[in-house]
């Protein structure tokens, strides 16, 4: 497998990483996940992506279960045959307080190097290749965030940064700091991008083309849709927004639906129409689209169980062209912004 620099660091990852959020619910065996993070690695995958409050639905009694896991399966074999990324929870005030240090997350100095250490012990490792802000807090000092981050660079705990969820006021302001006091930029972010979520194009895509940030897209299958599987006759009652909108709470009922709607439904019946075409299935051809974004790294795909892997990895292989792109432009172009 191809791999691509992270920014502007020292790292090189597969253009195709390992996102792991689902070790420990949706994936309920151990021995899954490993077999899963072994065949990933045999077919040339060497990053893989955590967060201390995966997995996820994150709650208290599972929060860092991940983590271990991941730290488990590395005790059997070599720390450097793989790169592994993890992330500091965001902000316990807003939008969502994470299951973590008691309910009073922050991104401040105190918060981060607490999460370091409880991360680093849960993998059993002695240092992180990509440290991560899972999502913002722009009403407090981004200085507070940075400079902690510079001094585990230091370290040598962590080997380089990247932020989550962010915007481009975030990004940039963040990027202007660090220049300012000669600290480790970002050299990464992780957002949401799909054929069927393309805003990250709007603002954010420039800014990293020039930059020289690193885009790890995170749910290219825009939360399974883009696989097909909503659009048939019978949804999967083991699908994840099957559940959410069946018997869900309001919150992941409203994000259920930004997922799941007629406009996204629409996107992606075109989608399978086009990957009849090409002889290839959904999947291949959201993951094989989004690698191909220039300013991309590797593109974080995760799955819940062994099977689901064969589709994700044919991307590897699949070309795409000219034409495929102009295909589907002209589709998204019927269906603008489908998640809002």
């Amino acid at each position: 497998m191809k791999r691509r620099r992270l920014g502007k660091s020292g790292l090189m990852v597969s253009e195709i990483g390992l996102g792991t959020m689902t070790f420990g619910t949706q994936c309920q065996e151990q021995p899954e996940a490993f077999r899963i993070m072994d065949t990933a690695v045999e077919h040339g995958i060497n990053f893989f992506d955590i967060a201390e409050i995966y997995p996820v639905p994150p709650i208290k009694e599972l929060a860092g279960l991940t983590e271990e896991w991941v730290g488990s399966w590395l005790k059997g074999r070599n720390r450097d045959e793989v790169l592994l990324a993890t992330k500091v929870a965001g902000p316990a005030h807003g939008w969502f307080n994470p299951p973590v240090r008691d309910g009073n997350a922050a991104i401040d100095g105190h918060q981060i190097r607490k999460a370091v250490e409880g991360s680093l012990r849960r993998l059993g490792t002695d240092y992180i290749d990509l440290y991560q802000v899972h999502w913002p807090d722009h009403d407090m000092r981004v200085e507070d965030t940075l400079e902690t981050l510079d001094a585990l660079v230091k370290e040598g705990k962590v080997r380089t940064i990247g932020c989550s969820n962010e915007n481009a006021y975030g990004l940039m302001k963040a990027l202007w700091i660090a220049d300012k006091y000669n600290w480790r930029r970002y050299d990464t972010i992780q957002n949401n991008f799909s054929i069927n979520n393309r805003r990250f194009e709007d603002e954010l895509a420039e800014i990293c083309t020039r930059e020289e940030v690193s885009l790890l897209p995170y749910s290219p299958l825009a939360g399974g849709v883009l696989s097909g599987k909503y659009n048939a006759d019978n949804i999967p009652k083991d699908a994840r927004f099957y559940e959410y909108l069946s018997t869900g709470a309001p919150r992941q009922k409203a994000m259920s639906e930004r997922f799941v709607n007629p406009k996204t439904l629409g996107l992606t019946a075109k989608i399978i129409e086009l990957a009849k075409e090409l002889s290839t299935h959904p999947t291949t051809l959201a993951t094989a689209w989004s690698k191909h974004q220039s300013y991309v790294s590797s593109t974080l795909i995760g799955v819940s169980s062994f099977d689901q892997l064969a589709p994700i990895l044919a991307a590897k292989d699949f070309t795409i062209t000219p034409e495929i792109i102009a295909k589907i432009d002209s589709y998204c172009a019927e269906f603008p912004y489908p998640m809002g």
